[in-house]
């Protein structure tokens, strides 16, 4: 696979994947609405395709020439007709587009917990746009990762910085049990399938190796980063009114109520990670988090990523 094309890699997971496929030789087309991503500006084989994907004509167009796209939109917050056009409609217009033009090799990333009869609607919309792909006649591969981490992640470094700022930390769906996995096991996980035929008409979930509660994760944040703080768990009566207060603050949005019922269902696998199929162990949390978050230097933690990456 000379040629890869990926739909909604201009973010945190996507840099992480462009430049682990670049570093193996590939060349990659990444569709952005984005002026300018300097990030991927230090990827000499990585071009920047200004698209809007939701145009079905543009999009064939973009897709055309590949030898195989990563699919991986996805949102935290929107009403039920944005999930659905982001993970449904979108993914029906990708695989179409795929067929249209001929490209067979199709690696799709949904989401750990993706069910239609899950209590959120990110999660239903999920799992539809899953349907999409198997139905697809396609060489598809399905990954379903939990939360995702990493030292550039909006997760682990939003709870540290909350706890710099705040005395007490609420907390929306404490119990929940969450898998972290290491964003460049994710990187690792494309890599692997699109070199590997036999992940062709396989999901996999890529769930760490390391079980936390959200309070247990958002505690390790505030203790590494050195502003430890009491959290306390919110009732869902309470967590849902925190969403919806939430949804109306200016900026980004942190928390939603859909994000508060994604949280009443646990994050984790009852598979273990494919290493056998992937062809490499994953990384622990535990491993990795306390350099990033305790202050260490960029480039020295940077170093030891490569090294554990095997990069």
């Amino acid at each position: 696979m000379s040629r890869i094309c990926l739909i909604g890699g201009s973010g945190f997971i996507g840099l992480h994947i462009a430049t682990r496929l670049a570093e193996q030789g590939h060349r990659l087309t990444v569709a952005t609405r984005k002026a300018a991503l300097p990030a991927f500006s230090v990827l000499p084989s990585v071009e920047l395709a200004s698209a809007d994907v939701h145009d079905p004509a543009r999009l064939a167009e973009l897709i055309a020439g590949h030898d195989a796209v990563v699919s991986m939109v996805g949102i935290l917050h929107g009403s039920r007709a944005q999930f659905e056009k982001a993970h449904v409609q979108l993914v029906e217009k990708i695989v179409a587009a795929c067929k249209q033009t001929g490209v067979r090799r199709l690696v799709h990333i949904s989401a750990l917990g993706a069910a239609q009869d899950a209590p959120s609607d990110y999660q239903q919309t999920k799992a539809l746009g899953e349907l999409a792909v198997e139905n697809s006649g396609l060489a598809w591969t399905i990954l379903r990762p939990s939360v995702v981490f990493g030292q550039d992640d909006a997760f682990l470094n939003l709870f540290a910085d909350l706890q710099k700022r705040l005395p007490v930390l609420p907390l929306a769906g404490a119990h929940c049990r969450m898998a972290p996995v290491w964003v460049e096991d994710v990187a690792g996980a494309v890599s692997a399938c699109l070199a590997r035929q036999e992940t062709v008409g396989l999901r996999l979930d890529l769930a760490g190796p390391e079980i936390y509660t959200l309070a247990e994760l958002a505690q390790l944040a505030g203790r590494l980063s050195g502003h430890p703080r009491p959290v306390i768990g919110l009732p869902n009566s309470l967590a849902m009114l925190q969403g919806a207060l939430m949804e109306c603050l200016p900026g980004p949005t942190l928390m939603s109520r859909d994000n508060v019922r994604s949280l009443q269902w646990d994050n984790v696998s009852d598979q273990p990670f494919p290493s056998a199929l992937l062809g490499f162990e994953p990384t622990a949390l535990s491993a990795l988090a306390p350099d990033w978050l305790a202050g260490r230097d960029s480039n020295f933690i940077a170093s030891c990523y490569r090294e554990k990456a095997g990069r």
